[in-house]
């Protein structure tokens, strides 16, 4: 199973989401080709209402922490419903990799 697989699995089975995106960034950054290495997570779930950003993340961070002992970074975007249609179901762009001889 990826890493990707992985982190999806154990996502819908931590959450009731509504919406889940995982994006493998890695080829974003300096690393082997085929690498699983940094990840962006869009999640929308209504047991995110009433948490504050923070609140939110360690939920996600709790459940990914076998993970975290094999990736290198992890760009959580957390919605409520309200949230997400608010911003009309698109989650920012990442950035382009700064470092690592790229």
């Amino acid at each position: 199973m990826s890493v990707k697989e992985q982190i999806e699995q154990k996502i819908q089975q931590g959450l009731s989401l509504t919406y889940i995106d995982v994006v493998n960034e890695s080829d974003m950054h300096n690393v082997p080709p085929g690498s699983e290495s940094h990840f962006k997570l869009t999640l929308v779930s209504a047991e995110f209402t009433g948490k504050n950003l923070l609140a939110q993340h360690r939920m996600i961070n709790a459940l990914l922490e076998d993970e975290f002992k094999i990736i290198h970074a992890l760009a959580l975007h957390t919605y409520t419903p309200e949230e997400w249609v608010r911003k009309s179901g698109v989650s920012p762009d990442s950035p382009q990799c700064m470092g690592g001889g790229k």
